[in-house]
């Protein structure tokens, strides 16, 4: 029988270049979609998949992301005082409790390898997520769900992937499948950005 993965790393260190300018002095994470911050809707997929702990590995500029997941108790006050319940709800709901939140650093960008490696005292010996928050997947059953749910049914390690185009393989991990069913496949081999 496998463990619950109850515990989520989020690598968000990177620089966000595929985001510019708009990531020039924002976090990429912390830009919205809608209503959200990216980071936001990857922890909420997080929570809906049974994680309880959460982690960040972050780099030098991005305390706001640690900043929306706090207590903000002058902005509770006032949406309190003015009557505007909602609001007051919505903004308790991203808060992460003290002890289910580590924060820490990833001082040289050695990629997303390393930010997990940064993440070892944290993640100990218990399976574990690693969200990208910058790949935000819309389906009726979020997709972290989709692997914990297998997870517990197959074991192993498991990693969700998506096609891109020839001409983009020099910009992300790409995957050497071995078996496919449609739904589970099984690897040969993963390369972190190769040469195309």
């Amino acid at each position: 029988m496998t463990r619950q993965v109850r515990k989520a790393v989020f690598p968000v260190a990177g620089l966000g270049s595929r985001f510019l300018p708009a990531t020039k002095v924002m976090p990429k994470e912390m830009l919205t979609l809608v209503d959200k911050p990216l980071i936001q809707y990857a922890v909420e997929e997080a929570r809906a998949a049974g994680v309880e702990s959460f982690a960040f590995v972050t780099s030098q500029g991005k305390t706001l992301i640690e900043d929306h997941f706090d207590s903000h108790y002058e902005l509770y006050e006032t949406l309190e005082r003015r009557g505007k319940e909602a609001e007051l709800a919505s903004a308790k709901a991203t808060e992460i409790a003290a002890g289910d939140l580590a924060i820490m650093r990833q001082h040289t960008p050695l990629g997303l390898g390393h930010a997990v490696w940064c993440a070892r005292d944290f993640i100990g010996n218990e399976p574990f997520a690693v969200i990208l928050p910058d790949d935000v997947i819309l389906s009726k059953t979020p997709a972290l769900k989709q692997m914990v749910d297998a997870y517990s049914k197959v074991g192993g390690n498991m990693v969700a992937v998506e096609e891109v185009p020839m001409e983009q393989v020099h910009r992300y991990g790409i995957l050497d499948v071995d078996q496919d069913d449609g739904k589970i496949a099984s690897a040969k081999g993963l390369v972190e950005k190769p040469n195309a």
